[in-house]
């Protein structure tokens, strides 16, 4: 049965994307100058990819990212007063209140009436933290988790906190990559919640695991609907 659900965070329980994608539509205006916007989102997307070994993930990674990735198109000619517009955009993200997204608060009512829930997501610590408190989520959640990266070690560590048993657990989020496969991989529930954006590093999956099971949904208020379902299977 299952008794812990577990969330992302990003594109799971607050728009996330959309901030992302409107810094990048920034980092073209201020390029124009030296390439098109094909050109950066693709050099933005390598050197986002290049530096997660470094910086991990979230906001500030990405920001380094949008600066080193000026520098590169422009031949280091980008000026003082354009990285400058950069980091003011970036700031600008870290200042904006979290967009919850539509039923997420219900849902979370309902499923914490018979469940411990969980958040499990990537990202800055400091950012997470901030957009949580702001969310006004956080009263639903038994533990708020920020992690690296999401592969089986992952999971299979946080679980072992909790003692949690795999056969009471169950993850939701929006990344097949980092959401869904790892978790079903370690013998685990999971559940892809439909979002109409993911970022495209999240797209490029471990193809070693995409045989393994799991569920979809179009919208996460058919998450507790599902949940009685899979536990009305396990039985």
């Amino acid at each position: 049965m299952i008794r812990w659900i577990a969330f992302d965070a990003d594109d799971t329980l607050w728009e996330n994307e959309i901030y992302y994608q409107s810094a990048q539509a920034a980092l073209v205006d201020v390029l124009g100058k030296y390439c098109n916007g094909v050109m950066v989102a693709q050099a933005l997307l390598d050197t986002e990819t290049r530096n997660i070994a470094s910086f991990g993930y979230g906001i500030k990674s990405f920001g380094l990212s949008m600066i080193e990735t000026a520098i590169q198109l422009s031949n280091g000619r980008i000026s003082a007063g354009d990285i400058q517009s950069i980091l003011e955009k970036i700031k600008e993200m870290t200042g904006t209140a979290p967009q919850v997204i539509s039923a997420v608060p219900e849902t979370l009512s309902i499923l914490a009436k018979n469940y411990q829930l969980l958040v499990i997501t990537k990202g800055d610590l400091l950012d997470q933290e901030r957009k949580l408190q702001s969310s006004g989520l956080s009263s639903f959640f038994t533990g708020f988790e920020v992690v690296n990266g999401k592969d089986e070690t992952t999971y299979r560590r946080i679980l072992e906190r909790y003692q949690i048993p795999l056969d009471q657990f169950l993850m939701a989020g929006n990344s097949l990559r980092s959401d869904v496969l790892p978790v079903a991989a370690i013998g685990a529930k999971a559940v892809l919640v439909q979002h109409e954006l993911t970022w495209e590093h999240e797209k490029i999956v471990n193809l070693n695991l995409v045989n393994h099971p799991y569920y979809e949904i179009a919208t996460i208020d058919l998450l507790p609907q599902l949940v009685d379902q899979i536990n009305q299977e396990l039985k």
